[in-house]
Parts: structure tokens; sequence; C-alpha cells
């Protein structure tokens, strides 16, 4: 059995997938050739109109145009203004959204009531930190 490898340039992978590729045998030849050339894909049945896939003109074909170049830099911008563009806004938004949970202002509000305190010299936090006059606290009876 013939050992078929089939060696694609880069951006070519989608060609395969598309048109007919032919694949040149790295076995010993059995015949005078001196490669064997065989046919890797069925071939297909071209449209009626002539139109060529767009991959075949364009082995890079990114999907934007069916001219090459004008495909290039469409991807070329789609790519920064879909990434880079995408990143830095998305990074900023990120950092710029409110607190979860108030935690910042919680901190801040915390420092601030140590600092009147001290200024003032009472006790961070008292004996009583809730007003024994609004507790209620169940009779002997009820325990």
């Amino acid at each position: 059995m013939l050992t078929r490898v089939c060696r694609f340039g880069p951006g070519l992978s989608r060609l395969v997938r598309q048109t007919q590729v032919r694949c040149v045998s790295q076995s010993k030849p059995s015949g005078a050739s001196s490669a064997a050339v065989t046919e890797a894909h069925a071939p297909s049945a071209s449209s009626a109109h002539g139109e060529v896939s767009p991959y075949v003109k364009n082995p890079d074909f990114h999907g934007f145009s069916t001219d090459p170049v004008v495909d290039e830099w469409n991807m070329r911008i789609g790519f920064f203004l879909g990434i880079s563009v995408a990143l830095v806004i998305g990074g900023t938004f990120i950092h710029y959204l409110p607190d979860p949970g108030m935690r910042g202002w919680a901190r801040r509000e915390a420092e601030r009531v140590i600092q009147q305190r001290e200024r003032d010299g009472l006790p961070l936090i008292g004996e009583n930190y809730y007003d024994p006059s609004k507790i209620i606290l169940p009779s002997a009876k009820e325990q």
C-alpha cells in the first residue's frame, strides 16, 4: 500500500476543504515515473455559471471580500477593532465599574469614624456597642 503525504503551505487548509487536492506519493514508484501523483478528493461538479471558489483565487481567503487585497485589509481592520479596541474599552469599563458590595466605601467610612473617635478621645468601640435601652431581653420566666 502506498503512503500518501500531502504537504500544504500556510493558509491552504481552507483550500483543501473546498477543492480537489493533488498529493505526491512518498513511497518508491513502481512505474517509470519518478513520483506518483494521486487525487486526494474526487472531482466535484463545477457550477453551471463557471464561478470559481474564492479559496481557489485566494488561498488566504478570510471571508470579507473576493478581492485579496481588500479581504486582507478588512481582516486586519476587523481584528484590530474587534480585539485591540475591545480589550482597551472593555478593560477601561471593568476598571471603572462601581465598587462591588461597597467595600471601598465601608473601609473609608470606618477610617473616618476611627479618626473622629481618636480626635474626641473616645474608645474605638465602647462597652455598650448597642444602646442598652433599645435591646429587648426576654424575662426570666420565658427562659
